[in-house]
Order: structure tokens, then sequence, then C-alpha cells
């Protein structure tokens, strides 16, 4: 036998065996979309009231990546409120191509004081937002 006839031996047709596989495996997840959806037009579930959009209930919170955004919306106005994190997230995307000399030990310390009061008012205003 040659090397050819080998790897020839080690293959699988591709049309009746793996088209098979597949073939029967599409035909489950059919079936079980099919029971799914029978299921669901025989037991159906309540959805509960209708939304009423002019009333949102008390128990209404945004999600806790939210909370300080929302608490800087209650604490400013909407425009500056809206405002104050684009311009921030601007100034951190273009700082590095402004400033190019070399950073000194007392800018260092600056810029980690400043990380530092910035992380603690982001987290009290995270905190702050979800209690109220």
């Amino acid at each position: 036998m040659t090397e050819t006839d080998d790897k020839q031996d080690k293959t699988i047709p591709f049309f009746p065996d793996h088209f098979m596989t597949e073939f029967w495996v599409a035909v489950v997840i059919i079936l079980i979309a099919v029971a799914v959806g029978v299921g669901g037009m025989i037991y159906p579930i309540g959805l509960g009231d209708p939304a009423d959009e002019l009333n949102t209930p008390d128990h209404i919170k945004a999600e806790w990546y939210f909370l300080a955004l929302y608490q800087l919306l209650k604490l400013v106005p909407k425009t500056a409120g809206v405002l104050i994190p684009i311009i921030g997230i601007i100034i951190v995307a273009v700082w590095p191509f402004i400033d190019k000399k070399p950073d000194s030990k007392q800018q260092k310390r600056i810029r980690l004081i400043g990380t530092v009061l910035f992380m603690i008012i982001l987290i009290a205003m995270t905190i702050w937002g979800g209690m109220s």
C-alpha cells in the first residue's frame, strides 16, 4: 500500500456520513422547537398587567453600572449630566496623543491621586444611586 491509500482509508466521505449526521441534528432541533411552540399554545403563560408608559413603578432601578450616571443626572442639569461623561471619555481617549513629555514623580503622584479620587466619587455615587 502506498501513502495515498492510507490517507484515503482514514478519511470519511462527506455525503452520506457527515451529511446524515447534520441532517439528524437539524431534525432534532426542529422537533424541539415545534414541541416548545405546541406546549406554549396549549399552556400559555400570562404576561400580567399591560404596561403603563405614564407610570413607572417605584421598584424599577437602572442596572448597577448606570447608577452613578443616573445620580449625576439628578444632581446637575440634564445637558451637563449628558455632556460631562462624554467630555470625560473624549479627554481620556485623546490624552495620550496630547501629553508626550516624560513623566516626573510629581505628575505620577497627581495622576494617582486624581484616579483614586475619581474612583471614590464613582463608587460613592453608585452606592448613593442604589440607595435612592
